[in-house]
């Protein structure tokens, strides 16, 4: 866990990749909701991520929202607690200072980072709030398309495809958005990607990586964050990978 010390989102040589639990751990609670926030501190995640709607509700959509749906407030209260950090992503434009407001509130600035598939609210924080990490994320998950498996064929050759290009459009993406940070769907990273974004100084995540063997694969890529629904299994298969090269 982050555990109270300021969030490093670049990864250095001989160290792990952090951690994010995706919407909690969801694998143990139902995701966006404080009981999934509270399982990620006890599986060991370093941040957890959570959706945020203009209503400042926690939740990837309006509809999905419930009545037990936290605030933005009471989920950051709960993540300074838990000395857990917090990756906040924004499902809408335009609340870019209130999110800002909220992590100040709760202790969160120094802990935290946010993500949006938005470029102008990525360059509206760049002037707001000019410390804060900022992650553009790609491509846009309008219908939650990373929870379901996309046929073999789709996934193999459209992917190739758009990896492919990835090592050069994706850092000049980050540019234009002013994103310190990458946030890529897993079927679009490579060590090409990777090596080419870390050599203008940008962080690459990957979501959402629920198979050890996948995570380890990317640890090997040298990812600094690996986004997952079970924290806890996917720090134990890195652990694991970390051990066998010492």
């Amino acid at each position: 866990m982050v555990d109270g010390r300021p969030l490093s989102i670049q990864r250095r040589p001989g160290t792990e990749p952090l951690v994010i639990a995706h919407r909690g751990a969801s694998v143990a609670a139902p995701p966006n909701t404080l009981a999934a926030f509270a399982a990620a501190a006890d599986a060991g995640a370093d941040l957890v991520e959570l959706d945020v709607l203009g209503s400042l509700r926690v939740g990837h959509s309006e509809a999905e929202v419930t009545a037990e749906a936290p605030s933005l407030d009471e989920a950051l209260a709960l993540l300074a607690q838990l000395g857990l950090g917090a990756h906040v992503d924004m499902k809408v434009q335009g609340i870019e200072r209130a999110v800002v407001a909220a992590l100040a509130r709760n202790g969160l600035l120094e802990r935290a980072l946010i993500s949006t598939t938005w470029t102008p609210s990525l360059r509206r924080l760049a002037h707001a709030a000019p410390d804060l990490p900022r992650a553009i994320g790609y491509p846009r998950d309008r219908l939650s398309v990373s929870r379901f498996s996309w046929p073999r064929p789709i996934t193999r050759g459209g992917a190739a495809l758009l990896r492919s290009v990835m090592p050069v459009r994706l850092p000049a993406l980050a540019a234009y958005a002013k994103a310190d940070i990458l946030a890529l769907h897993h079927t679009l990273v490579s060590r090409a990607a990777v090596e080419a974004a870390h050599r203008r100084r940008i962080a690459v995540f990957v979501w959402t990586v629920n198979d050890p063997d996948e995570a380890r694969r990317f640890d090997a890529f040298g990812v600094d964050a690996i986004v997952t629904d079970d924290p806890a299994g996917i720090r134990a298969a890195i652990r694991e990978q970390l051990l066998l090269h010492r």
